[in-house]
Parts: structure tokens; sequence; C-alpha cells
């Protein structure tokens, strides 16, 4: 009996000591989180200014960088040279960038202005790689009342891993960059939505990379729009799509919601392509919210009778004498959408809007490239709340109306005379189309010192294309244009204005000096440019011209088959004083 109870109480010992807990180990001090460290410092920071700051004990500046892989250079030129680099010495302010957009020849940068902040003035492109760095000044700088544009070249083929950010150019202390995790994505100009509008309880996205069929209305049943803000996301489907435009109603919220007073700052808007295996389309667009869009806010305000818009790029030469000469037929506002200029056209846009002429001007700055059509659909939304009537054309591009017609007009300006009888005889008309006489050098070899109506005064014999005045609340919801003409809404029409009361003159085929501009590029979407070896028997092409900036020998007296001197004695008749035209005193 003793042995089998020493021999229980072993046992039970045992599991008494298998089922002991562990000893307790002694306690560390608990160790300081991140956090924690991060808070104390800026806690001895307040405390003690002396205390050098992180950026000074490492000598490190923190400012966003952007960084373009090898790969988007490697089969692209660029304007710059290794003479044309400079040392430099990286900004220690950091530059907030809100959008990057990476074009063929060079990266647009978009800037949105804030209240809270300053945007520095002299900002310069900043190149680096591991073996070089240098900068460069911007292709052009450029602002509007709430995004500044800057755009930068391409750093040249024989840099690789080439990061590229803006700096503050009166920044002059070197640093070390650290990549902002706020840097938005670098995105390409051929698929990305690079304008947005709110309209009334709809946003109108301007979109790259849907390769929708010109002209026409596409299905928008397979597209989205995707809103994001901050956390949350919201979709909603596309209720119409046509070229490069995509309509889509609002999400609720905005409409009655805590936000019903428009959207949100921050608003992302990107679009969803069902038939492209669901791919997203990002956005660089700051959403516009303008609240004379709204349609219940357009009849509070009267309209001016006419406006007129148009696209521009190194036109400063020729507005003077457009825009001054279109005021005395009538027109009230001009749109002028300036595309990427680097002349001298914001000056001459603000001189016309100061006394003696005072003009109402409104310059929108429209860094996209061959986007006329969307640009346009643009301004016939912006236009409808101040505008009866909108005419679309070139600067090239000037009415002349018979003296029978003038003489109808009596003493209103012959367009009001000539909209106001449309009105009243043809009330579904919202589109009057007029043709167009393209004139050629007429002789000249230098620039028209008077200007174009008075020095070209040979024309072609029979007219080419049109261009319209429409109506733009009577547009279809699409806004479906060829440069020339829109689609109306259902029981709408357009007519055509007879040539015995107007046409308009186009100055098309200039002299050389002016015309080999237009190689540099053309602005409507749907075109070739000249330089490319595309489309080469279309009426868009130069007829005899090939894909060079070549002078033809005899340049000067081409497209000559009618003397046409109308328009010139018209103005000689009706506008010169003391041997000076309107837009010679200015």
């Amino acid at each position: 009996m003793e042995e089998h109870r020493q021999k229980k109480k072993r046992v039970f010992s045992l599991l008494k000591r298998d089922h002991q807990p562990p000893p307790k180990r002694p306690r560390k001090p608990p160790a300081l989180s991140w956090a924690a460290l991060l808070l104390l410092w800026v806690t001895l920071l307040l405390l003690c200014p002396q205390i050098p700051s992180i950026a000074s004990l490492f000598k490190v500046s923190f400012r966003p960088v952007l960084i373009l892989p090898w790969h988007y250079f490697r089969s692209r030129s660029s304007s710059l040279s290794s003479s044309a680099a400079v040392a430099i010495s990286p900004a220690t302010s950091p530059i907030r960038i809100d959008g990057r957009v990476l074009f063929p020849d060079h990266v647009l940068f978009l800037l949105l202005r804030r209240r809270t902040s300053r945007l520095p003035r002299n900002l310069t492109c900043v190149y680096r790689n591991p073996a070089t760095r240098f900068t460069v000044p911007p292709i052009s700088s450029d602002s509007d009342s709430r995004l500044r544009f800057v755009r930068c070249p391409l750093p040249p083929q024989n840099l690789t891993d080439t990061e590229i950010t803006l700096d503050n150019e009166g920044n002059r202390q070197p640093a070390v960059s650290v990549p902002s995790p706020r840097l938005p994505p670098l995105l390409s100009w051929d698929s990305v939505v690079y304008e947005s509008l709110v309209d009334s309880d709809t946003i109108v996205l301007f979109v790259k990379g849907l390769n929708l069929r010109p002209g026409r209305e596409s299905d928008p049943r397979r597209l989205r729009c995707v809103f994001r803000h901050k956390r949350s996301q919201v979709t909603t489907r596309a209720i119409s799509a046509a070229q490069e435009i995509v309509r889509c109603p609002l999400p609720s919220i905005f409409k009655w919601g805590p936000l019903k007073k428009g959207p949100p700052p921050g608003l992302e808007v990107s679009v969803t392509a069902a038939y492209q295996t669901s791919r997203t389309i990002p956005s660089a667009a700051n959403v516009r919210h303008y609240p004379y869009l709204d349609r219940g806010l357009l009849t509070k305000k009267k309209k001016h009778t006419l406006c007129s818009c148009t696209m521009v790029w190194n036109q400063a030469s020729f507005l003077k004498e457009w825009i001054t000469y279109h005021s005395r037929l009538g027109v009230e506002k001009w749109f002028i959408y300036d595309n990427n200029s680097d002349d001298h056209t914001p000056d001459v846009l603000d001189g016309l809007a100061r006394p003696p002429a005072s003009l109402e001007l409104s310059r929108h700055v429209w860094p996209w490239i061959k986007t006329q059509e969307a640009g346009f659909s643009h301004c016939a939304l912006m236009a409808r709340a101040e505008c009866e009537w909108v005419a679309f054309m070139d600067v090239d591009e000037f009415f002349y109306f018979t003296p029978s017609t003038f003489a109808h007009s009596k003493k209103k300006p012959v367009l009001h005379a000539l909209l106001a009888n449309v009105s009243a005889v043809l009330p579904r008309v919202a589109e009057i189309r007029t043709d167009c006489y393209s004139f050629g050098p007429s002789g000249q070899r230098a620039m028209p010192p008077k200007g174009v109506m008075a020095g070209y005064t040979c024309r072609l014999g029979a007219p080419e294309r049109h261009k319209s005045i429409v109506r733009p609340d009577s547009l279809d919801q699409t806004l479906i244009n060829v440069v020339h003409h829109f689609h109306l809404n259902t029981g709408f029409d357009y007519v055509n204005l007879p040539r015995n009361v107007g046409v308009i003159n186009h100055y098309k085929y200039q002299v050389w000096e002016v015309f080999k501009t237009k190689f540099y590029r053309r602005v409507a979407t749907y075109v070739a440019d000249w330089h490319e070896n595309q489309n080469q028997g279309s009426k868009d092409r130069v007829p005899g011209l090939g894909t060079e900036a070549i002078e033809p020998v005899d340049w000067h007296l081409q497209f000559c088959e009618v003397n046409d001197t109308g328009l010139r004695d018209f103005i000689y008749g009706t506008f010169l004083h003391n041997g000076l035209f309107p837009w010679e005193q200015m």
C-alpha cells in the first residue's frame, strides 16, 4: 500500500509539473511606436524652435518628383540638347502637382489654384538621373481662374531613368529628391479623361481613348462614369456618347443630398468601357461646376443676341482685324479657346478688352492638342447661358454681305437683322449655314500691311464647305459637331444662307510665311496633319502640296480663279478713316 501511495504521489507530482504555468519573465519597458516618436518630435519643435528639423539633419528636401520610365522616351524625339543643359539646384519647398499628362512631344503639368497657398510665378522644368541633372525653361506656362498649365519638353533620348519635376526658379539650395506620396500618376494622352463640365443634373466628360466614330452617336449602354471622392465610389450609366464626349447623370447625392450645391473638391470622375474588357480610362480632369450651366438659371439673365467661338494657335497678328470687324457686324461677345499659343495672343486680347474698344472677350486656356470639335462642344455649353446664337468660325474667316443685305438691315447690325428675320419667319430653325469661298495669296509675297480683307482679292471659283451660326440651347445632348455644324435636337432644322445674301471669305491660302505654320499641326481631331502621309486626295489637304513645308515656286499665284474685291471695296467705303481702319488704330 505504501509503495502504491508513493508511486501515485510521483505521478501526480509529474502531472502538476507539466501543467504549471511558465515562469514569469521580467517585463521590458514598452517600445515607443513611430507615431509616438513623431508626436514627440513635433512637440519638441514647437517648444524648442532652435532644434534642427529632420530635413536639415539629413540634408533632404521634400518635393514632388515626376518619374518617367525610359521606355516612354525610347521612340520619342525631344527638342532638348545636352548643350542646352544648365546645372540646377532643386527647390526646398514642395510644389503640389495635381495632374500629369504625357503627350508625344511634352509633359503637361496641372496645378490647381488654391485659396490657402499661392503658386510660384517662375517655374522651371527639372531633369535628373543618377548621372546628371539640369533645368530648362518650360515650353509654356499659362493659367485660367482655376488651373495652371505648365508644359515641359521630353528629355533627350540619351538620358535613361530620367525623372522630371517642377521647381521654383528662385530656390537654389541643393538637395536630394524625395518622391511625394501625393504625386498623381503619369497619364497617357492616348487614354485619358481630360475635361469635364457639370451641366445641370448631368456631367459631360471629354475623353481620349474610346475610339468612337466621328460624326455619329455611339451606343452608351456599355459606358459608365465612376465618381470617386476620398474612400467613396459611385457609378452611373452613360446616357449619351459621341466622338470624344460622354454624358452621365450625376449621382443622386449631388441632386438632393448634402452635396447638392455641386461636386466637392477633389472629386475624380473616370470612364469605364465594358466593351474594352472593362477597361477604366483614368482622369486628369478637374471637375468644374458652373452654376449658370443649370438650365433653371438660363432665363434669369438677358442674353447677347450673337456671340462667336473660335480656337486659335499663334493667331495674334490677325485677332484685331477679325474681332473688330465682326463687332461692327453685330458680334457682342467672343469665346477664344487658346490652344497653346506662344505668341502675344493674351496681350492682344487684353488690349481689345480695355478702352477704347472695351469688347467683351473670354479667353479659355485649352492645352489639349487636336481637339477642336471637343473644344467647340465645350464652348457651346459655356455660351448657352449668355448667348442666343453662337457663330463657330476661324480667325481667317470673315462674313461678307452684299450691299442690298446691308440696305435691308436698316439701323440694326446686319447679323442681328439676319437672325431676327430667321427667328420670325422660321422659328424652328436653329442653325444657319453659310458657304465659304477660299482665297489664295492673290499675288502677294509678304503679309498685306492693311490686313487680309484688303490684301487678298483672288479666290477659287466654287465654294468649299460652310460654317454655322447655331442656337446653343437647341443642340443635341451628344454635342456632336464636325467643326462646320452641329447635330440639333429633334424638331429643329437648319437653313442654308443664300449666296446672294451673304458668304464667308475664307483667307485659307495666304502668303507662304503665314501658311507654312499650318504644317506644325492642325487643331481638328479627325483630319491628318499635313506633314503626315495620309489622305493625300482629301479636301482637307492642299492640292499639289506634299508633306514638307517647301514653298512651291508659283505659290503666290495659286488658288486664283476669280477676282473678288467685294469685301475689300466694302471696308474701304465703310470703315476707312484718315487712311486707317479701326483695327489699325488699336
